[in-house]
């Protein structure tokens, strides 16, 4: 299947056919429930409309740990059924849906006690277990004891005394916000319309019936009224906030629940694993991610600004006091690349920890014509999006096909094994370093024919950008052409991870990525110049919230902060 593109044109496509026709669904919100809700319906055959009010997965679903696992710690709240399905979806992303994301990836599971290894190599056991029965595991091998010694071989960073042995095992990984982008493209393949920058002000009504929203596009600051036979809200963390826009109490209650990750250079800790410790509220993962490691995460309520969820001086220190406490070298906030927090929408209980609420996901059809999905976690996105889709089809008199969605390849998929081991061959074509190749392949997948083509277009393209050398100037254009970015912070937090992979957090890669961004959306150069101080701004504010001591310090520092850096509109021409 042809990807489709999501560049300017497309966009503008797209908003003059949402103004124009009624959609059997409108989706708001393009997180990754959103984006599989939009694929799930489109490819039952039903007309797809979906708007997101900033950059796709510009929230939770771009600042996750980034794994697809089972979640092996359900498995000790005895959550079996959450954990079974968890595991279906991840071997359905490894093997079938999204092998050219998805990869897997070892854990080392510390024993800090002898009597813990029947106890952990039980529950780790029965989680290879659980996955074998359901022929999910092919292609991950099965966990394995190890000596003080031998863990130690694997991961030498650790403090001999901070382990009498360990349980290796595996699960997967992905780069999540480049993962919502292929399943939007995915679903714009197969005909679905779709928008970022988009804001659901309102609801269309007839009676009680939900017919539709109100959009104000917020590059241009026009309304439009996008008809649709069913509207499904996909918004996460602001759940409540939509259904207060149909007024009266909401079905479903989300509480906001914030996680930090800090991201570490690889040679600050000798590994050839990731890491899973456990702490008194949740468990602490020590995660491989390129030429760095991923140490994450918090797991703290959070009732202040929802679109600034900000990390605290106190945050900071929690990760690396706990990290700190098995590394034979410890680290330091000086060894600290980038920090990135988000915030998880957990179905709101009696608990009053947020690590003890549910990460079952839930549906709801408050008023007709409109459907409520929240909860879950990104591995069972695919499921979530199932249900909320059923919901739709209940609402459109059930006369739809079944889902299909664990049937369909995202775009890149098809052929990636074959092109996998032809990269030696792709290099020499391309004239590329293999490494290169691989990197490309690992994130357009069969799509790396289309970057390839705009460096043969444009040999400069072929160019590392300076200040991100791990990314090519070619990755930029593409991902305004064809991804959907519209925003340097687009570009450099999301489409690439340059935002917190970099020392300088992408200030020296800002202008060069501007100016690449210039020419397909019609930027001036006072608009190039606003992009880059907007960002350099950003930036900056968020360094000064990371060194306040609490969360509200912090969000007061972002929060104060949010009316000087606006994001910049864009008048093409």
């Amino acid at each position: 299947m042809t990807a489709a593109r999501m560049g300017p044109h497309e966009r503008s496509e797209a908003l003059a056919s949402m103004a124009r026709n009624e959609f059997d669904v409108l989706v708001v919100g393009g997180g990754i429930v959103g984006a599989g809700v939009a694929l799930d319906a489109v490819s039952r055959g039903l007309s797809v409309g979906l708007i997101e009010a900033r950059d796709f997965a510009a929230g939770t679903s771009s600042r996750s740990s980034k794994l697809i696992h089972g979640g092996l710690r359900y498995l000790e709240q005895l959550d079996f059924e959450l954990v079974r399905e968890a595991l279906t979806e991840r071997g359905l992303l490894l093997h079938r849906i999204a092998p050219h994301l998805v990869r897997p990836v070892p854990f080392l599971f510390p024993l800090t006690r002898h009597w813990e290894r029947p106890y952990i190599g039980a529950g780790v056991a029965l989680y290879d277990t659980l996955a074998m029965s359901m022929g999910t595991a092919r292609g991950l091998p099965r966990h394995r004891h190890l000596t003080r010694s031998g863990a130690l071989r694997v991961f030498p960073a650790l403090r001999r005394d901070s382990l009498v042995g360990a349980v290796q095992y595996w699960d997967a990984q992905v780069d999540d916000a480049r993962y919502v982008v292929t399943v939007l493209r995915t679903a714009a393949a197969y005909g679905a319309q779709i928008a970022s920058r988009v804001q659901a002000v309102g609801f269309l009504r007839e009676g009680e019936h939900v017919t539709g929203a109100r959009a104000r596009d917020l590059e241009t600051g026009e309304e439009i009224e996008i008809r649709a036979r069913q509207v499904v809200n996909a918004a996460g963390v602001w759940t409540d906030d939509i259904q207060e826009m149909v007024g009266g109490r909401g079905q479903i209650h989300v509480r906001a629940s914030k996680g930090i990750h800090l991201v570490v250079p690889r040679d600050r800790i000798q590994a050839s694993s990731g890491l899973i410790l456990r702490t008194e509220k949740s468990v602490l993962f020590v995660i491989p991610w390129g030429r760095h490691w991923i140490v994450g995460t918090t797991d703290t309520e959070w009732d202040l600004d929802k679109a600034h969820p900000a990390a605290s001086r106190r945050d900071i220190d929690y990760l690396l006091d706990h990290v700190n406490r098995v590394l034979r070298v410890p680290l330091t906030r000086d060894d600290v690349e980038g920090v990135y927090a988000g915030l998880r929408p957990l179905l709101s209980g009696e608990s009053d920890e947020t690590s003890k609420l549910s990460r079952e996901h839930t549906v709801a059809h408050p008023v007709p014509g409109l459907v409520l999905i929240a909860g879950g976690k990104y591995t069972t996105y695919r499921v979530m999006a199932k249900d909320a889709v059923d919901a739709v089809a209940h609402g459109l008199d059930g006369r739809i096909p079944e889902s299909v969605t664990d049937r369909v390849p995202l775009v890149g998929a098809d052929g990636w094994a074959a092109l996998w081991n032809q990269r030696r061959k792709l290099a020499r074509e391309s004239g590329l370093h293999r490494s290169r190749v691989t990197h490309l392949l690992r994130r357009y997948g069969t799509m790396i024919g289309e970057v390839l083509a705009l460096m043969n277009e444009r040999p400069d393209l072929k160019e590392p950008l300076a200040g991100a050398d791990d990314y090519l100037r070619a990755e930029i254009v593409y991902a305004v052409e064809h991804e959907g970015a519209r925003h340097l912070d687009d570009v450099l937090s999301r489409r690439t991870r340059i935002a917190f992979e970099t020392w300088d957090r992408g200030i020296a890669a800002a202008e060069e990525v501007a100016s690449l961004m210039a020419a397909p959306l019609e930027w001036s150069e006072d608009q190039i110049d606003r992009e880059v101080a907007y960002y350099r701004k950003r930036i900056e504010v968020e360094r000064a919230a990371q060194e306040q001591d609490n969360d509200n310090e912090a969000d007061a520092v972002q929060h104060g902060a949010s009316d000087i850096v606006p994001q910049a509109r864009v008048v093409a021409g």
